[in-house]
């Protein structure tokens, strides 16, 4: 929405500290174009997150999640509209979202899901399997399929339905997808 950086990530509360936002952006590497905004935390941001990059938008709703630190955190094409130096940041951003959270995570950039516990791989609504990454691949079946077309062609493979993670947080272990 319209307003500054600091309005963005903390929605307007204002019990969110500089110190809380500035811990998040560093997490998640936000920091770095934060500060090179004239203003930084004050920079105005347009309506639609206008005058920031696709790339610069999905790091600040990260920095958001960690400033209200969710138990759970839902996940929903993270890395589908960005190029591929962009989607390797990101990709670092949500490791780190995800360290000691319940994660869901919808994706068809299957770099976006390999590290997670358990893989569940739709088609058309239907369930066609789940496993690891490496389970998966082993299965030489429908994620072994999807992995071959997308690492081939190194693009998304935007025939299919989502492919759909589960990540349960064990308590004292650290999530990551």
């Amino acid at each position: 929405f319209a307003g500054s950086i600091r309005d963005n990530i903390t929605l307007g509360n204002r019990e969110i500290s500089d110190t809380k936002i500035w811990e998040a952006a560093v997490l998640v590497g936000a920091q770095r174009f934060i500060e090179r905004l004239p203003g930084g935390l004050d920079y105005p941001v347009m309506e639609r997150g206008a005058t920031l990059s696709v790339g610069q938008r999905q790091l600040i709703s990260f920095v958001r999640a960690l400033v209200y630190e969710p138990s759970v955190i839902v996940l929903d094409e993270a890395t589908s509209s960005v190029d591929s130096e962009t989607e390797e940041m990101i990709q670092g951003a949500i490791d780190k979202l995800m360290e000691g959270r319940t994660a869901l995570v919808i994706a068809h950039r299957l770099s976006t899901i390999q590290k997670a516990d358990r893989i569940i791989v739709l088609d058309r609504g239907e369930i066609k399997e789940t496993g690891t990454h490496d389970e998966l691949l082993r299965q030489n079946g429908y994620y072994a399929q999807l992995y071959r077309m997308q690492y081939a062609t190194n693009e998304q493979v935007a025939s299919h339905q989502p492919v759909v993670i589960s990540k349960e947080a064990e308590p004292g272990t650290k999530a990551s997808v």
